[in-house]
C-alpha cells in the first residue's frame, strides 16, 4: 500500500473538530449489547439523527462526556475493542500502578506493561531512540470495525495519563496509523498536534525524550479525584509545558544568529504566537530573554575561545552591527566585548 504524505499542522484547534466516526464506533459498541444509547446521546447533547452524518462534527468534550456515559453503561472501558470487556475501573487500576514511579518514563513503562494484563489483543511499547521517545502499538488480533477508534483511543488514554502524572502539556512530534487517511484525516491535526503520516507499519506517537526524566507530580488525593470520572483523559489539553523553555533555549541555540521571531519559534514549535508569548510569561521569561540569554552565551565562549574580531562575534550571535553588539554586551555584562575578552572573566569573580 503506498504511503501517505504528512498532514500540514493545523493552525488553530476548531470548537467542533472531533469526527461523527468516534461516535459511530461507540454506537457499534451498544449495538453489539443490545442496548440503546439514547441516554448516553443525550447526557453529550447530540442528536441522534447527527449520528449518522458522516460529515458532522463534534466537540471533544462532547467526546468526553460520550465515552464517559458509554463506559459505565456498557461497563466497558474499551467500549467494545478489545475480545473481552474492560470493566469500569480497568484504566483506573492502570493509574494506580504507575503512581508511585518516580519519572514519567518509568510510570508509562509500567502502564504499557500492565496494559498487556487487561488485554492481550494489542501491545504498547516504549521506546527511545536518540533524543526521541516512541510509544507504540502491535496489534495482535484483527480489531475489525472498531480499529481506528482504539488505536487512536488507546495512544490519546496513554498521552492523556502522561500529561497528568507531569501536569504538563506532552507535545506530539509526530504520529502515524497503519491504514489509509479516512475522510476525517483533516481531525488528526487537532487530536495529535504534529504531523501525522498513514498507512505506516504501526500505530505509535513520537515526543521529545526528555519529558521522560520530569518527575511525577501527583499524589493519592489527586488520584482519588481524577479517578472520580471516567479517565477524564482523551482530550484533556494542559496550557503548561514544563519543557517550553528549555525547547525554546535549544532551538535558539542551534542557530544563535537566526533572526527567530515568535512566529517562526512558535511554528517550530506545533504551538501558536499567543501560546508561546503567554506560556513563557507563566514561567517568568520571554522570547527576548531567552534570545538575549542564547546570544550572550554564544558571545563570551567565542570571546573567550577564538580570537573572531568584535564584528565577526557580533555577526555570528546574530548582530545586525558591531555597535549594537556592543551596546548589548555591555548591557548583559557592565563591560565592553574587549574588556571581557582582554580580563577573561566576569567582574564578580575578579571581586572574589
Amino acid at each position: 500500500m503506498p504511503r501517505q504524505p504528512h498532514l500540514p499542522l493545523a493552525k488553530s484547534s476548531p470548537k467542533a473538530a472531533t469526527p461523527m466516526a468516534f461516535v459511530q464506533a461507540i454506537m457499534q459498541a451498544y449495538t453489539a449489547r443490545a442496548m440503546s444509547p439514547a441516554r448516553a446521546l443525550a447526557q453529550a447533547q447530540i442528536a441522534p439523527e447527527q449520528v449518522d452524518d458522516g460529515a458532522a462534527r463534534i466537540t471533544s468534550a462532547q467526546l468526553e462526556s460520550l465515552s464517559a456515559a458509554a463506559m459505565r453503561e456498557l461497563d466497558d472501558e474499551a467500549l467494545g475493542w478489545f475480545s473481552r470487556r474492560l470493566p469500569w475501573g480497568s484504566y483506573g487500576l492502570l493509574a494506580r500502578a504507575s503512581l508511585s514511579a518516580p519519572t514519567l518514563g518509568l510510570a508509562l513503562a509500567r502502564w504499557c506493561r500492565h496494559h498487556g494484563l487487561l488485554t492481550d489483543d494489542i501491545l504498547l511499547h516504549l521506546s527511545t531512540e536518540g533524543e526521541l521517545a516512541r510509544l507504540s502499538i502491535t496489534e495482535r488480533r484483527d480489531l475489525g470495525a472498531l480499529r481506528e477508534f482504539c488505536l487512536v483511543t488507546t495512544l490519546r488514554n496513554a498521552l492523556g495519563i502522561s500529561s497528568w502524572f507531569i501536569d504538563s502539556r506532552l507535545p506530539v512530534l509526530a504520529a502515524e496509523f497503519p491504514f489509509s487517511a479516512p475522510a476525517h484525516a483533516d481531525a488528526y491535526a487537532v487530536l495529535f498536534a504534529g504531523p501525522t503520516r498513514f498507512c505506516a507499519e504501526h500505530a505509535a506517537v513520537q515526543f521529545d525524550a526528555r519529558y521522560l526524566q520530569l518527575p511525577v507530580m501527583r499524589d493519592e488525593a489527586a488520584m482519588r479525584q481524577m479517578l472520580a470520572n471516567a479517565l477524564p483523559l482523551i482530550v484533556h489539553q494542559y496550557r503548561r509545558d514544563r519543557l517550553l523553555v528549555q525547547s525554546v533555549r535549544q532551538l535558539l541555540a542551534a542557530t544563535p544568529a537566526g533572526a527567530h521571531n515568535a512566529d517562526g519559534v512558535a511554528h517550530q514549535l506545533h504551538i501558536s504566537a499567543r501560546t508561546l508569548h503567554r506560556q513563557l510569561q507563566e514561567q517568568g521569561t520571554s522570547l527576548q530573554a531567552l534570545k538575549d540569554e542564547v546570544r550572550q552565551r554564544r558571545a563570551t565562549e567565542l570571546l573567550q575561545r577564538s580570537n573572531r574580531p568584535i564584528k565577526q562575534v557580533a555577526e555570528a550571535v546574530g548582530f545586525a552591527s558591531e555597535k549594537s553588539f556592543m551596546r548589548a554586551f555591555r548591557a548583559w555584562t557592565g563591560q565592553s566585548p574587549a574588556d571581557f575578552r582582554r580580563r577573561g572573566v566576569w567582574p564578580d569573580r575578579q571581586a572574589g
